[in-house]
């Protein structure tokens, strides 16, 4: 039997699980074979690079259920990753730098603060497939899309309408609703949002083409997520580019929630623009410093609707002659220098995602989330013959290709009292209204054992909530 990566991806993940459990003659649940898997990944060492929290230093952690030496299970990397271990050591340095060379830091030092984001926009630009110039790195994820949507939503009497999930995320649907009401236009008119079919949970993607062929030719701009944000799902933005453009519209996607977590091609794919935080799977930190894109075809036709200084050329802004000499593409989108501060833990994380590829990453990613998945089905189908028992809904696509390493899960027990209980002992992941438990095992820094522990003590956790009341409506 092969023991690299690439054979674990061969098959589908329950077929990888239950062949490892074969080789090693032991029931597939076993930790053995979460120990194996662990032992035979080539990306393992990665997870050396990031701080792990301790249970004890978590919050919320009772340390009478647990160990409070143990390094915790985390898996809410969709919603903030970890430290990288350099970070402090870069922070430190420019700390270090100000204090001796004051203004002298903007032209010396590793990262001169006056060109700091421009030495690692190439990393950046790998993780999202796109080229150098496409990718800046600058603002927050929302202002960048403000940005963005100022130049390519230029709405007509005819083409007035954006296209976007019904539940994008709250700061998404704001500033297209926003967007729209700057223009003049009415949300109720100008706004289409996509809902699931009638008891399904996620969007098809032949229902999102045939509302682009239906309404394409009163569609402006499609904003979609890479993935979404609540139910984890992975849109194929390929398809969906070439279909819109097919039909004269712009396509854009908020990518906070896939960049760092799924194979992207932006520029392949000829996705008009892109945005994206970097502090879920780019593990920058709380409020750090996001990206944006724009294709090199709009290099030269598509330019900033705001102007600041830091959009312009380089070479010649420090002339102060008040003429823009403006950049050309994203980098023209740029307004003001950005805090050297945020840039140093952007690169501490970009450089960890350089000693891999999103490809290889992805490889594993798959494994990892079809080994929760398994472990998950295995426990927690419902069973109709015993309708006591405590149940688990993924509501997640179970095909690999149509999710990130999200699963998105509803419980037929109260779910509070299940996050409260996992969270006492040791377990960091997050809720989200109205039903569901995120759980994300990150290939950077999880680990197999990571997610059999975690199936461990949401076991205890179900065997003490049995007694709770069931939740008729769950997921809805």
């Amino acid at each position: 039997m092969s023991t690299n990566m690439d054979f674990f991806t061969r098959g589908q993940p329950q077929e990888v699980v239950e062949e490892v459990a074969r080789l090693l003659d032991c029931d597939p649940t076993s930790s053995k074979v979460a120990e194996y898997l662990d032992e035979h990944d080539e990306l393992k060492h990665l997870r050396q690079d990031f701080l792990l929290p301790k249970v004890a230093d978590l919050p919320p952690s009772d340390l009478s259920l647990v160990d409070g030496t143990e390094e915790c299970i985390y898996l809410v990397g969709n919603s903030l990753g970890l430290q990288p271990k350099l970070t402090k050591k870069y922070i430190e340095e420019e700390l270090d730098k100000w204090a001796k060379t004051g203004v002298h830091g903007h032209m010396v030092g590793s990262r001169p603060w006056i060109w700091a984001e421009n030495n690692i926009e190439e990393l950046m630009a790998n993780v999202v497939g796109a080229k150098r110039e496409e990718v800046a790195l600058m603002n927050g994820l929302t202002v960048n899309l403000h940005l963005l949507m100022l130049s390519f939503y230029k709405p007509t009497s005819k083409r007035h309408k954006i296209l976007l999930e019904d539940k994008a995320f709250p700061s998404d649907h704001y500033a297209v609703e926003s967007q729209i009401h700057l223009r003049g236009h009415d949300p109720r008119e100008s706004m289409i949002l996509m809902a699931p079919r009638e008891g399904e949970e996620t969007l098809r993607t032949e229902d999102i083409l045939a509302i682009i062929e239906q309404e394409g030719d009163s569609i402006a701009v499609i904003m979609f997520s890479g993935v979404q944000y609540y139910t984890g799902q992975l849109f194929d933005m390929a398809t969906i580019t070439k279909a819109g453009h097919a039909k004269g519209c712009y396509v854009g996607f908020d990518c906070a929630h896939a960049a760092g977590n799924a194979e992207l091609h932006l520029h392949d794919w000829g996705v008009d623009f892109a945005c994206w935080c970097s502090y879920k799977y780019m593990n920058s930190g709380a409020g750090g410093l996001a990206g944006a894109y724009i294709h090199e075809k709009h290099a030269h036709t598509v330019k900033p609707a705001l102007l600041g200084w830091w959009g312009h050329n380089m070479k010649t802004r420090f002339q102060m002659t008040n003429e823009m000499d403006l950049q050309a593409g994203i980098s023209g989108y740029r307004l003001s220098n950005q805090p050297i501060l945020l840039v140093c833990p952007l690169q501490a994380s970009l450089e960890i995602f350089n000693k891999s590829s999103m490809k290889a990453l992805r490889k594993k990613s798959v494994l990892l989330t079809g080994y929760l998945e398994y472990l998950l089905k295995h426990y927690y189908s419902k069973d109709e013959s015993d309708p006591s028992k405590a149940y688990i809904r993924i509501i997640t696509p179970s095909n690999p290709a149509e999710r990130g390493c999200q699963l998105s899960l509803c419980f037929s027990v109260p779910i509070r009292t299940v996050f409260k209980e996992l969270e006492r002992r040791g377990v960091v992941c997050d809720m989200r209204e109205p039903n569901v438990m995120r759980i994300a095992p990150v290939p950077l820094y999880n680990s197999f054992r990571d997610v059999h522990r975690f199936i461990s003590v949401l076991g205890s956790v179900l065997a003490a909530s049995s007694e709770l009341p069931t939740e008729p409506r769950m997921g809805h």
